[in-house]
């Protein structure tokens, strides 16, 4: 609005000038040529004239990330930086140690692998933009850039809560039915509940982000998170967001109460069992096993309750990038430490891959 005041007192003052001026044709010449000048200018502010058509005016987002606290920037990128190393080298050497040891081929190690992968598609997704966020001026991302962010952050996150559901069933056929264990858990149905996780969460992602590109932008393009994700993002939209309310109330429904119900419900189950064994020795392996997968559980379900069982309307920009910590970074960096220090099998496979496991 500011932009456009000179061009209407300009325009008055050339109008001015068409009654006065014996030759009009020149003053319309220049007239027109101030505006050629102004359209020209338009690119360099980050608006393309071609899109204005459908309004879409918005070529490129700033994430925020952590600005409004410069003088925390060298220590947030030091703290994030060690974060991202230590989950990407313990989800690999986690990786690495199920895949090369025949011992770790049960269908709880099985969905620990698939677990490690999630984290580092996760955390490698929003890591190193947040990174390179935190040392320039300007932290600026394409619009394709952040639909593709979006995409495979909402696919790995949504996979992981959904895969904490099938170990917690896993878990619960170990504990209440251990003598069917091996049929109710076989080889092809934990292959399908894997492939099925990933292919059901890549379709609600795929549904997600095709609804995000239909909406319009037209500025302000500044997301206040250091990442893209869908609260903010509809935030900004100048068009009509009906449409993805609905599919992100469906979608925390299905991913954060119905499956935290089925946690719940198979915990119940597993503590029920746990407590008719008759001895202490027998309680404590069956809660060992469990243990681990119900630690992760619950620090995942708090980061995610904390942060997006509520309204778009009341979103909270500090809290969410709190919980986009917790679960981005945090999670996948705490996981390989969990599962390992609770797990002799594990820690055995890794003093074998590595000899800095041995002492």
């Amino acid at each position: 609005m500011v932009s456009s005041l000179p061009c209407c007192q300009g325009g008055r003052k050339h109008g001015s000038r068409l009654l006065q001026d014996p030759t009009p044709l020149s003053s319309l010449k220049n007239h027109m040529k101030l505006l050629v000048e102004m359209h020209k200018k338009v690119p360099e502010t980050g608006i393309n004239p071609k899109m204005m058509s459908n309004h879409t005016l918005v070529t490129q987002f700033i994430l925020q990330g952590f600005s409004e606290h410069p003088e925390y920037q060298v220590l947030l990128f030091g703290c994030f930086f060690s974060l991202y190393t230590m989950a990407l080298t313990g989800n690999i050497l986690i990786l690495l140690a199920i895949a090369l040891n025949a011992g770790l081929r049960t269908p709880m190690y099985f969905f620990l692998f698939n677990l490690g992968m999630m984290d580092i598609v996760c955390t490698s997704s929003i890591m190193p933009k947040a990174l390179q966020g935190l040392v320039s001026e300007q932290n600026t991302i394409s619009f394709g850039g952040c639909m593709a962010q979006l995409y495979f952050l909402t696919w790995a996150a949504s996979s992981e809560l959904l895969l904490l559901t099938v170990m917690a069933y896993d878990r619960y056929a170990a504990i209440c039915h251990p003598l069917h264990y091996s049929t109710m858990m076989s080889k092809v149905f934990c292959s399908l509940l894997a492939t099925g996780v990933w292919m059901l969460c890549a379709l609600n992602t795929a549904i997600h982000t095709g609804l995000m590109l239909r909406l319009e932008f037209c500025g302000p393009n500044v997301i206040t998170h250091f990442f893209c994700e869908v609260p903010p993002l509809l935030l900004l939209s100048c068009s009509s967001t009906y449409v993805n309310s609905i599919m992100i109330v469906l979608a925390d429904t299905f991913y954060g109460i119905l499956n935290f119900l089925m946690t719940i419900v198979s915990y119940g189950c597993i503590i029920s069992s746990i407590l008719k064994m008759q001895t202490a020795e027998g309680k404590q392996k069956a809660f060992s096993t469990c243990s681990s997968h119900l630690i992760v559980v619950c620090m995942y379900y708090t980061a995610v309750f904390y942060a997006y069982i509520s309204p778009v309307s009341s979103y909270d920009a500090e809290k969410s990038k709190l919980a986009g910590v917790l679960y981005t970074m945090l999670g996948p960096t705490l996981n390989p430490i969990i599962y390992t220090l609770r797990n002799k099998e594990v820690k055995a496979a890794l003093r074998k891959l590595c000899p800095f496991f041995r002492n």
